[in-house]
């Protein structure tokens, strides 16, 4: 399983943006399918944090993405089972983070502190059974994450309005935001857009390694 610990950098200046980034995930779950049969949902743990669970590496790729995207949030991903609270095997029926355990959590927990205190530019941080893959998972995020970090709004504004792998976007793109086709192009091309999206897989099947 892939648990996610996402904590909030700013929330002394901007104020607590949990239940926003929570509004924000469950209005992706028609597009990520996965993220709506979560083991454990999305939900607020303690303060400023909010925890999940997925079973499903990709959908672990694009809630840590999704994070990203805000510059707000350390993000930690652990790779490990969850049980309940007891040591019964399997994520907790009711779904509540209070009444789960395991492996998993303590690795998300690790994941996000070291997040919290690295110095690097993606506050990002993976940790797994399987040390090297969980390694080379959190480069290849951090890597994808830096393209997702870096973009504009005006990029935004264009890549929201498209779906990855599919043909013919640009042109009812442009026509939804008044701008030519060609300008578009160019934020797909300026944003790295497709080659995010190419890497996905990359990381979702490292992530899936890092199991041991």
């Amino acid at each position: 399983m892939f648990v996610l610990t996402i904590n909030q950098r700013d929330t002394a200046d901007a104020g607590d943006r949990v239940d926003a980034l929570l509004r924000r995930l469950r209005t992706a779950e028609a597009a990520v399918p996965g993220l709506a049969a979560a083991p454990l949902p999305f939900q607020r743990s303690l303060g400023d944090e909010v925890i999940g669970a997925v079973e499903d590496p990709a959908v672990a790729v694009d809630v840590a993405l999704r994070a990203l995207r805000e510059r707000r949030w350390n993000v930690g991903v652990g790779v490990g089972m969850v049980n309940h609270a007891d040591g019964t095997p399997g994520a907790p029926a009711g779904g509540c983070v209070h009444d789960a355990a395991g492996p998993g959590l303590a690795a998300a927990r690790r994941a996000v502190e070291a997040a919290a205190l690295s110095t690097a530019r993606i506050p990002l941080a993976v940790r797994g059974r399987d040390a090297e893959a969980a390694a080379e998972a959190e480069a290849v995020l951090k890597l994808v994450g830096q393209l997702v970090w870096t973009r504009t709004d005006a990029e935004w504004a264009v890549l929201d309005l498209l779906v990855p792998g599919v043909r013919g976007q640009q042109r009812p793109a442009a026509q939804a935001l008044g701008i030519s086709v060609q300008a578009v192009s160019q934020a797909v091309q300026r944003s790295f857009w497709n080659e995010e999206h190419a890497c996905r897989p990359a990381a979702a099947r490292l992530l899936g390694l890092a199991a041991g």
